[in-house]
């Protein structure tokens, strides 16, 4: 084993930091675009239901919950539920924490799990931000995190940057996932989405830092996305 640590300690030295990023990035596209021969995150499961995440951010996700212990996880696009019943499941791991999860179509068949609730209607719908505050009123929740996966295009997100940071707590996180669309480095016929709305988010918001402690696994759909408030 130590034998092994020398050698890729070795193998990184010599390797400059451009010749790094191209590595991570050849392997992103290639892991992002088996997506497409059903593979990979296109074809990832938990427990049965589509979750359609990057293994490492979902692996972060648990560690985030674990620190933070968070009372509420807000999540905007629910998609099949595969996320929120991870999250639920890692909650009931730490016997803490409720996910509140919004999307436009209701799910069929959704996981039923006594801490998720579900939420169906657009995320930054007057109604819906309504309840999501009336949510918040209810449990008075000390630590809420915020994801947001719905919409991907830029003016979709932006509205929910705007939207949802005041929901989040000092110290927690606002993700905003598939910041790699666009080009970054995948997707680069998508248009402005995600990473375009979070710079210009950032731009004029300074209660936030991007955290890229958490990019640690290397692979991640959402660099720069987590956000951190200060």
């Amino acid at each position: 084993m130590q034998k092994v640590k020398r050698y890729f300690n070795i193998f990184l030295l010599n390797i400059n930091l451009h010749e790094k990023e191209e590595i991570v990035n050849n392997f992103h596209k290639l892991y992002y675009d088996s997506s497409l021969l059903n593979k990979t995150w296109r074809n990832s499961k938990f427990l049965g239901y589509p979750i359609q995440k990057c293994p490492f951010d979902i692996f972060t996700y648990q560690e985030i919950i674990n620190s933070l212990k968070p009372d509420l996880i807000i999540e905007t696009g629910t998609a099949y539920g595969g996320s929120a019943l991870y999250m639920a499941t890692i909650c009931d791991a730490i016997n803490h924490g409720k996910i509140l999860t919004i999307d436009i179509q209701k799910v069929e068949e959704p996981p039923k799990h006594p801490r998720i609730k579900y939420v169906i209607g657009s995320s930054v719908a007057t109604e819906i931000l309504d309840q999501v505050k009336e949510e918040i009123k209810n449990l008075n929740p000390e630590t809420v995190m915020v994801i947001l996966d719905s919409n991907h295009s830029k003016d979709h997100v932006l509205e929910e940057l705007h939207q949802y940071n005041g929901f989040v707590t000092s110290q927690s996180y606002l993700i905003v996932e598939d910041t790699n669309v666009n080009g970054h480095p995948v997707n680069i016929a998508h248009g402005p989405g995600p990473m375009e709305a979070l710079t210009e988010f950032m731009e004029n918001n300074h209660g936030f830092v991007s955290d890229r402690s958490m990019e640690q696994h290397f692979l991640t759909f959402n660099p720069n996305g987590y956000l951190k408030k200060k």
